[in-house]
């Protein structure tokens, strides 16, 4: 009797080792992948259709929020009613610059053309925006967006000098990358437009794969920018994401970098 008892205490031990050292394997707090679903620049799309969709499956996002088009004052209620619901609102700064003076760049305006900036000018309004942004839902932790993607003034680097007042910035290389690769002063993400609902799914089953993180820049949804998806196509990535939460982990973007940055530490 006491052989077997020995037996199958040393069994049950294996099987919960087995168990342990499988959670283990998992990379993204016991999952195969991180998704970050983000939306930029504020737009009233993303109050009226976005919030909506992912409130009714409880699937959490990161909405930049910039105020270029000057509808922030008329959005505050909603937007403090989505940060208290568990939503990020990550910086985009207040009015959104890039870099003017090239093809595509039309819409660039020579007031808020990055080529006419100071280091002094981007940092004063991004730091504006996190105030403003701290008046509506009184968090301090947040990440960035790059604006166009573009993280430089002249040759300078100007998320250096703002490293501390952000948990992570997001770029726009669309790229699926491992814990121990990523730079959370530039983390990746592949821009949706007109994608189809089946194509970002595809993004999801790489990242799984790969064991890596996945964001997704969204603009327009359902309308509201000229890069845009569809209403069916996006409702289709955000079914199969809550469908796959057990192995996928969906959470904004503050939260996903503040999870690297602890584990690169841990790498140290």
């Amino acid at each position: 009797m006491t052989c077997l008892k020995t037996i199958a205490t040393f069994l049950l031990l294996a099987c919960l080792t087995t168990k342990v050292t499988a959670q283990n394997s998992q990379p993204w707090k016991g999952k195969k992948c991180a998704v970050v679903l983000t939306y930029d620049d504020g737009l009233d799309i993303d109050i009226t259709n976005v919030l909506p969709a992912l409130d009714s499956l409880g699937l959490k996002a990161t909405f930049y929020v910039a105020n270029y088009q000057g509808h922030l004052q008329s959005q505050i209620p909603a937007w403090r009613a989505a940060a208290a619901k568990g939503h990020e609102l990550g910086n985009h700064t207040l009015f959104h610059p890039c870099e003017g003076g090239r093809p595509g760049r039309e819409f660039v305006s020579a007031d808020y053309d990055m080529n006419n900036y100071s280091m002094r000018r981007i940092t004063n309004e991004i730091l504006a925006m996190n105030a403003v942004l701290t008046a509506i839902d009184g968090k301090t932790n947040r990440t960035f967006a790059f604006p166009c993607g573009d993280n430089k003034i002249h040759d300078t680097a100007y998320i250096d000098s703002l490293r501390k007042d952000f948990t992570g910035a997001r770029g726009v290389a669309g790229t699926i990358q491992t814990i121990d690769n990523i730079d959370l002063y530039n983390l990746p993400a592949y821009g949706v437009m007109n994608n189809s609902g089946e194509s970002m799914i595809q993004w999801v089953k790489e990242a799984e794969a790969k064991q890596g993180l996945l964001v997704i820049l969204f603009h327009g949804v359902g309308g509201g920018h000229d890069i845009n998806v569809s209403l069916p196509a996006h409702s289709q990535l955000l079914h199969y994401l809550k469908q796959h939460e057990k192995d996928i982990w969906i959470a904004p973007m503050v939260e996903v970098a503040a999870y690297i940055k602890e584990k690169q530490k841990k790498k140290l």
